[in-house]
């Protein structure tokens, strides 16, 4: 009998304890948050990637040519060029590599020139002004540099940039902005050149020739009073309004007017 009684005795307590444990557990687990006007259960809600959460200002391009649709999403950002000066002796320069034709006809055979958008990031650690080149088909190369003025490519001529301290070029290779017959622009959308922002006061297209597609950026500083001026380039592989796009985002430290 005493030995019945010391299981059974046993039993309860084990069981009291097992309780206790479960308290103490729920208890130090922080309760789930309520659900918002609107919101789907947990269960219901579709898993988000890493690539696609990002902030428009962490994705480095939040300049949008058309109003986001469903499916827009970043697929990577990566910063090619840290902020620096790419004077003459320290230009920046990325290579991609292509394959020629990047696909059958009647498909362009380069990365071509989709759209160009223009923004202000003036909310960020290091607030900057963004030129963003948007292609399709793939990453063309490029180089990118200060220039004491911008020439065409074809003739040789200076282009006028009213307005500007200074001037950065940025040269793509294996890339174009123009249709299969040389007839008309592939680009869809662009903003005005005179964008008049502070540190990106203007853009100019240069020449696109064989292979070779060239922009000048006017830098809305006086070299007389600041001579250099900071720049980053970001590449953003994104989805938007459809596109599988191939973004060089041209950043300008435009720290001086904050």
């Amino acid at each position: 009998m005493n030995a019945i009684r010391n299981r059974r005795t046993g039993s309860r307590t084990a069981v009291v304890g097992t309780l206790t444990l479960l308290m103490v557990l729920t208890a130090c687990a922080p309760p789930a948050a309520p659900p918002t006007a609107g919101s789907q259960p947990t269960s219901q809600s579709p898993p988000v990637s890493a690539a696609a959460s990002l902030s428009p200002s962490a994705a480095g391009d939040a300049d949008e040519t058309a109003p986001p649709q469903p499916g827009d999403k970043v697929i990577s950002s990566t910063v090619t060029h840290n902020w620096s000066v790419p004077g003459p002796a320290t230009p920046f320069h990325t290579d991609h590599e292509n394959p020629v034709p990047i696909a059958p006809p009647p498909a362009p055979p380069l990365p071509t020139l989709h759209a160009i958008g223009a923004g202000e990031h003036a909310s960020d650690t290091l607030p900057y002004d963004q030129l963003s080149f948007r292609f399709t088909g793939g990453f063309p190369s490029y180089d990118v540099q200060t220039v004491p003025e911008l020439v065409n490519d074809g003739s040789g001529l200076p282009i006028p940039m009213p307005g500007t301290g200074s001037i950065v070029e940025v040269t793509f290779r294996g890339a174009q902005s123009h249709t299969a017959d040389g007839t008309a622009s592939t680009v869809t959308s662009a903003p005005a050149p005179a964008i008049r922002y502070q540190a990106l006061a203007s853009y100019a297209p240069a020449g696109d020739f064989e292979g070779v597609l060239s922009y000048g950026i006017g830098v809305g500083r006086p070299m007389s009073t600041v001579p250099e001026t900071k720049v980053r380039v970001t590449e953003v592989e994104r989805i938007e309004q459809g596109q599988h796009l191939y973004v060089v985002a041209i950043q300008l430290d435009a720290t001086a007017w904050r």
